[in-house]
Parts: C-alpha cells; sequence; structure tokens
C-alpha cells in the first residue's frame, strides 16, 4: 500500500522539481525527504525519479503517482475545509432530544437564539418521554437531551454527563376566583377538595399522590388530563385544583391562579437537566446550544415562590 504523505512529497517534488525546495515547502529536511522518496520507491517497485545534476524529473511512472497526489491534497484540503466550517458552524446539524414542557417554554428561545448566532447549523428536536431521550442519547439519535428527575427518581446512568439548567417547583392552580387563594394554605387543609391531575401515570399525578399521603391523606380525583393546558381549563370550569411544574404553566390562562406549593410537606421540587453521552466529545454545535440553553435556563430560574403565596413567579438569574 501506497503511504499517503510520501505520495504528497513526490507531487511536491514534481511541482517545484527539486528535491530539496519540496522539502522546504512541506518544512522537511532534504536528507529526510530524500529517504522518505527511496522508502516510497521501495513500495511500488521501480523508479519515480530521475536524479539530475541539477534537480529531479519524475519518470512516466511518478508522474502518473504525482497526478494521483494531486488529487488527493485537493480532498484533503477540501476535508480540513469542511471541518473548519463545523467548527466554525456554518453548516451541520444539531440533533437535540426534548420533552413537552421544555419544548413549550425554554427551547422556542433558544432555538430562535441558536438560529440566529448560527443559520448554517440547523437544528433537529426530537420530543419524546424520559426513558426515550435517554435511549436516544445511548443510540446517537441525539446528541443532546433535555431531561428532568425528582429526588425520587434520580437519573444515575453512569454513562450520561448532566449538566443542572434550573430547579423547577411545584405549584398549586386554583380557579381565579377561589376562596382558598385568601387563605394561608397547609397542604392537609385542602385533604376534601376535589384534584385534577394528568392522565396515563404521567410523573405529576406521582408527586400529587406522593405529597398528599405525606400529609396524610388520599386525593380524590375528579378528572384526569391530557395536558397542562387542558387541566387548567378543567381548573377554571370549577371541576377542582391542581398542582403542576411551574415551567409547565409558562402559558398560564387568565382564570386560573398559582400559588406556592402548600405548606406542611416538602415542596416537589424536579431538576432539568442537559445531557450527552459522557464518552462522546461534544460537537461545537453542542457546545453552542449548551451555552445558549443555561443562559435561556436562568430567565426561567428563580427561587421557590414562597408557599401560599399568590401570583406570578419572579423571574431572576438561577444559580
Amino acid at each position: 500500500m501506497v503511504d499517503a504523505r510520501r505520495l504528497l512529497l513526490l507531487t511536491a517534488i514534481a511541482e517545484h522539481g527539486s528535491l530539496t525546495a519540496a522539502a522546504e515547502t512541506l518544512g522537511m529536511t532534504a536528507s529526510a525527504a530524500s529517504q522518505q522518496m527511496t522508502r516510497l520507491e521501495q513500495e511500488v517497485g521501480q523508479p519515480l525519479l530521475h536524479r539530475l545534476p541539477r534537480g529531479v524529473r519524475p519518470t512516466a511512472a511518478g508522474t502518473a503517482l504525482a497526478e494521483r497526489g494531486r488529487t488527493i491534497r485537493r480532498e484533503l484540503r477540501a476535508a480540513r475545509a469542511d471541518l473548519d466550517s463545523f467548527a466554525r458552524l456554518e453548516r451541520g446539524t444539531l440533533r437535540l432530544g426534548s420533552f413537552p414542557t421544555a419544548s413549550a417554554s425554554l427551547l422556542p428561545l433558544a432555538l430562535t437564539r441558536f438560529a440566529r448566532k448560527h443559520p448554517g447549523t440547523r437544528t433537529g428536536v426530537y420530543s419524546a418521554l424520559l426513558a426515550e431521550l435517554i435511549d436516544s442519547l445511548h443510540t446517537g439519535e441525539t446528541e443532546l437531551a433535555m431531561l428532568w428527575d425528582y429526588e425520587w427518581n434520580r437519573i444515575t446512568d453512569p454513562a450520561l454527563r448532566l449538566t443542572r439548567l434550573l430547579d423547577d417547583p411545584s405549584m398549586l392552580v386554583l380557579p381565579a376566583d377561589s376562596e382558598l387563594l385568601e387563605r394561608r394554605l397547609r397542604l392537609a387543609d385542602l385533604a376534601g377538595q376535589q384534584w385534577i391531575i394528568r392522565a396515563d401515570n404521567h410523573p405529576v399525578a406521582e408527586v400529587l399522590r406522593r405529597s398528599c399521603r405525606l400529609a396524610g391523606f388520599e386525593p380524590e380525583i375528579s378528572y384526569e388530563s391530557h395536558d397542562y393546558q387542558e387541566a387548567q381549563a378543567m381548573v377554571a370550569a370549577g371541576l377542582g385544583i391542581a398542582i403542576a411544574p411551574r415551567l409547565a404553566l409558562a402559558n398560564r390562562r387568565s382564570d386560573v391562579r398559582l400559588t406556592g406549593f402548600p405548606a406542611g410537606v416538602p415542596a416537589p421540587t424536579r431538576r432539568i437537566l442537559l445531557a450527552h453521552m459522557d464518552n462522546r466529545a461534544p460537537t461545537p454545535a453542542a457546545l453552542a446550544m449548551t451555552e445558549i440553553l443555561i443562559s435561556v435556563a436562568a430567565k426561567f430560574a428563580g427561587p421557590a415562590p414562597r408557599r401560599g403565596s399568590l401570583g406570578a413567579v419572579t423571574r431572576e438569574r438561577g444559580r
């Protein structure tokens, strides 16, 4: 097999007509260049250069190989240009995993900023459940993925590198005219209330049941919703009250009110995380998106709201 580096040396010699000049161009000594050419001739089994009193001239075989070397050199330069364009984010694709709450809050602003700064890089978003997002990282379907966990279901996959974006506390969702808004609540005070939960064993339903059991009662369920907008609509209609992560309530209806989680049990708070595979170096596009997501998350982060306090969530820079 022909050594590509020696082939490129032969091409330079053919172009310069001098072994010494070619060596200087490639940052080699003349002696080293001569040794490499000798080895190349041994590899191909025939002479490639005519040694003349002043300079060298390629043989017919040397001329043919030098032309092949020009093609290889062009392709290598093109490959370097490709890599440089990816490094400058002038082209390429970033595959990003997300879940509905993040896609409806953090992600639009992050995607807009990324597209504005790096218009040559296309972003593909894969929205899925938690287990599917983790699988997509392992299979390479996504390079980055936004994940979440609670204290009782921490993500412990050793293959993942996790970046904590923000903490997302649970909120109580009440009708705008609820008399409960006038009280400083403990969770036990809500034992007689009807509750609206997420259907299909959604994690927020587990959050409610865990919290109520800690407060000493089982929640009475009046409605199972399939998304947070539907849950808000049912709260507004008077079918019951609900809890939801604060991030899920970024688009709050005008006929519901949010309060901090009632006192009496620890306020359930989930972590919003950004993950990538620990054994794969992130691409320049992934590094740029990570920086943007951290910045955007800071706009949504803030201290946990005062328990039972009424009003919109205060925004401030996160940790």
